[in-house]
Formats: structure tokens, C-alpha cells, sequence
């Protein structure tokens, strides 16, 4: 009878294995693997690498053999070779020497002493910083800039026209409604603009650009203010209904008085800064003593806001300006007053139904002139009965119903204005012709600036809240 397995009498000492005994081993060396590959190196089983024992019959033993498997029915896998030593002496090396990776999200400790000794050390460098911050703000809001240092005492003062933005500064974060240089010649360095943001600033304009200041004194939109002679301190006009005296250097309320009204135009008596006239939403227009904030003279009119007040020469007399526009308001558009006695001087001085958002007094001559909202500026005498000059008006700009405001040059030879198109022009004033026009701002230019001292740099800002400093 023929065997089934057919064997060679090999001389070899160890006994050759029944298959039941293979299929066994088969079984222990694929548990083994699975394990090898499923547990991590930290996790590695040494006692089942203890536990485990080679087979009686090395590999080549076990390939030479004369048993095949494809010969029986019953199993028809490859044989598998049992694991390698090297693999267990990898496996076995690296669950004694575990890679250990950090834990990023974990913090060094830290000593209650050295936290606050950092958070100390942090404070002081804070407080040193806007320590010298402070004292650089104050040199320069109270010392002559050195932009400004080599043009004090120039006699040929001629003024020139801008052709390129020095700076570019997102000022507020509401409509700028104007801005102003310092009229002082030695503190002419900084430049003032108010906002319907409620608060006005002041800037190093001439130099760095940087703000000084920031004064928020105002609980509403402060829609106008100006420089005192002194240029020590600044009369700020709100909807608050408030009009306040501002110290630069300190920051410091010094006066606040409080209207029944809306102000919303500003001005000082030249011969007695201390006194200054406030109009707005109201038919009276009220002079005010900051030194008493007490209510000195009312001026009374038949009429629902005013616009802007200008005073005339040596401080007499000043002009209002209103917002009636009907047929017969011939008499109540531009109005000039006696400041000491509250009486109208003269009421018919413009004859056109236009309002006139703006005044500026012609620095040479005994003249103003008023922006109108008809895209004109028209030239008025100073002295009574206040006649138009019907000869010569400044046109090429546009107003449409912005505040759009227009200033004269020191030399009284330029005359700048803005524009509702985001544009400045300037015009020539002995001949009324147009010397310039430079597209500004995206929108609507409603203040232009001239600088005292420096020829050819200009402010400009915008409804969007933007000032742009021109050189």
C-alpha cells in the first residue's frame, strides 16, 4: 500500500512534525504577528515574546522537506515562515528604548515669583514707553517743530500750490467736518480737525503725521471748531448742545457752557478772545463769557439755523449766515450785527436764493466772501452797505448741499475751496481764474486748509474721514 506522504530517511536528528503540529505553529506565528503589528512599542507584551519557542525544524528544513500541500485536499495554503530573529530583536529593542515625543500643548512650569517679576518688568517697559510717548506729545504741542523753524521770519511769504500727498491718515471714524492749522507762526506745526465721531484731535501735520491728542469732551458730533489766538487752547461747538474750552498741553476742560440748541458754527472776539459767539439750530446766536460761562448778549432773528459767523474787521461787527432760501428771504440770508448792541447794521447784503454754508475774510482788502451752494463763491465789501461784487465771483466748483467750506491765503493771493466731487481747486484772487484743481478724495472734499508759514502744504479732509496733509 503506497503512503499518502511520501518522506526522505534523512540523517537529521530532530523528528519530522505531523502536519496537526504545523497547522499549530501556523496559528501561534499569526497570533504573534498580529501582535507585532497592532500593540505600539510602549505597549509591547514581553512575556509573550518569552513564552514563544522556535520550531523543532529550522525554515530550510521545512521547504526542503518531500511534503507538499498541494497533495491533500484538506489544506491548500503556502506554508508561512515563522518570525525572523532580527524582527524580534527590533521589536524586543525598541519596546526597551521607547521614542518618548513631546507634548507640545504642554507648558513649562512657572513660579508664582517669576510671573509677577515678568509681569513688573512688562509693566515698568509699558509705563516707560508711554512715558516718553507723553513727553515727545508735549515737546510738540508746546515747542517750535523743526519743519517749521526755517521759515519763521520770512518777509517774502508767497504761497505755492501743492502737488503731491505727504500724508495720508484715516483720521476719524466719522465725517470730518473741518480742519484747521494753529494760527500761532511758531506753533503753526499742528493741525486741528473735528468729527461727527465726537471728538476733535490734534496733529503733528508738518512732520510725522502723528496725532497728539485726542479729546472727547462732547457726548455728541462736535460739527465745529477753532484756535484761540493763543494757540494755547481750542473752543470746540457740538450737538450736545455743549461749547466747551480745551487746554492742548493738558487735555483739560477749562469752560463748558450749555445752549438750548445744537451748535453748530463757532467764533471768538478778536480783541477779547475770551468771548466767543455760538449759533446752530436756533433763531439766536449767543455770546458767551468763558471765564463766568455766563450768557453775555443774545442776537435774535427770525430765522431756524444759523451756518457760519464771521467777524469784520477790529471786531465791531459780524456777519451770520442762515439757511432761508424762500422768495422773500432777501433780508435774512446774510445779516450784520453790532456786537455791542445787538442791532441788525444791515440785512439786505444777498439778493439770490442760495444759503451761504461758509464765510472767509479777505486778509488784504476790506472785502469777505461766502460760499453759496449755487457752485459759486461771491465777494462782498466789509464795510456798510456790505455791497456784492457783481464783476467777479470764483466758479468751477461744486457744493450740492454740502458744508463745503473756503479760506484764504495769508498773502490774501490765493483762495482755496472744496468740492462735493472729492475735488480742491484754487483760484487766483486778483483775477477770479483757476490756478489749480486736484482730484482729493473719493468723496466729498468739504474743507481745504492753507498753512500759515509753510508754502504749499495744504490739509484736506473728507466726509469718509480722511485727511490727507499736500506738499
Amino acid at each position: 500500500m503506497t503512503s499518502l506522504v511520501d518522506y526522505d530517511d534523512s540523517d537529521s536528528e530532530e523528528p519530522f512534525l505531523g502536519k496537526s503540529d504545523i497547522v499549530l505553529e501556523r496559528d501561534e506565528e499569526r497570533r504573534l504577528r498580529t501582535s507585532f503589528t497592532s500593540n505600539s512599542d510602549l505597549h509591547y507584551d514581553k512575556e509573550q515574546t518569552k513564552r514563544y519557542t522556535a520550531p523543532s525544524c529550522r525554515p530550510g528544513e521545512l521547504l526542503s522537506s518531500n511534503w507538499h500541500p498541494q497533495r491533500t485536499s484538506e489544506y491548500t495554503q503556502q506554508p508561512i515562515s515563522p518570525p525572523l530573529p532580527a524582527l524580534q530583536n527590533s521589536v524586543a529593542g525598541s519596546a526597551k528604548r521607547p521614542q518618548h515625543t513631546p507634548d507640545l500643548s504642554l507648558r513649562p512650569y512657572v513660579s508664582k515669583r517669576q510671573k509677577l517679576t515678568t509681569r513688573a518688568e512688562s509693566a515698568e517697559l509699558n509705563n516707560a514707553s508711554s512715558f516718553n510717548s507723553q513727553a515727545t506729545n508735549l515737546h510738540l504741542l508746546s515747542e517750535v517743530s523743526e519743519r517749521v523753524r526755517p521759515f519763521l521770519g520770512r518777509k517774502d511769504k508767497r504761497t505755492g500750490l501743492p502737488r503731491y500727498v505727504q500724508h495720508h491718515l484715516q483720521a476719524h471714524q466719522g465725517p470730518v467736518n473741518t480742519v484747521q492749522w494753529c494760527p500761532v507762526p511758531h506753533l503753526s506745526h499742528l493741525l486741528l480737525s473735528a468729527s461727527m465721531d465726537k471728538t476733535f484731535k490734534v496733529w503733528d501735520g508738518a512732520a510725522s503725521g502723528r496725532c497728539l491728542r485726542t479729546c472727547s469732551v462732547h457726548c455728541g458730533a462736535v460739527r465745529d471748531v477753532c484756535w484761540l489766538p493763543c494757540g494755547r487752547r481750542i473752543l470746540s461747538g457740538s450737538f450736545d448742545n455743549m461749547a466747551a474750552v480745551t487746554d492742548v498741553e493738558t487735555g483739560q476742560v477749562v469752560a463748558k457752557v450749555e445752549n438750548q440748541f445744537k451748535v453748530t458754527c463757532l467764533a471768538f472776539q478778536p480783541l477779547d478772545p475770551s468771548i466767543f459767539l455760538c449759533g446752530g439750530f436756533s433763531s439766536e446766536v449767543k455770546a458767551w463769557d468763558s471765564r463766568s460761562c455766563k450768557v453775555v448778549s443774545v442776537y435774535r432773528a427770525g430765522i431756524q439755523q444759523t451756518l457760519d459767523i464771521l467777524f469784520l474787521s477790529e471786531g465791531k461787527e459780524f456777519v451770520t449766515s442762515s439757511d432761508a432760501v424762500s422768495r422773500d428771504s432777501a433780508d435774512r440770508t446774510l445779516i450784520a450785527w453790532d456786537f455791542r448792541t445787538t442791532a441788525k447794521v444791515s440785512n439786505q447784503i444777498f439778493h439770490e436764493r442760495y444759503t451761504c454754508p461758509s464765510l472767509a475774510l479777505y486778509p488784504q482788502e476790506d472785502s469777505f466772501v461766502a460760499q453759496t451752494n449755487g457752485n459759486y463763491i461771491a465777494i462782498f465789501s466789509a464795510q456798510k452797505p456790505y455791497h456784492i461784487n457783481k464783476r467777479k465771483r470764483f466758479e468751477g466748483h461744486k457744493v450740492e448741499g454740502y458744508a463745503v467750506q473756503c479760506e484764504m491765503s495769508s498773502d490774501g493771493t490765493t483762495l482755496a475751496s472744496g468740492c462735493s466731487t472729492g475735488s480742491m481747486h484754487f483760484y487766483d484772487c486778483q483775477s477770479a481764474h483757476s490756478l489749480l484743481r486736484l482730484h482729493a478724495h473719493q468723496q466729498a472734499c468739504v474743507c481745504v486748509s492753507l498753512h500759515p508759514v509753510l508754502p504749499a502744504v495744504v490739509a484736506t479732509c473728507d466726509w469718509g474721514g480722511e485727511i490727507k496733509i499736500w506738499n
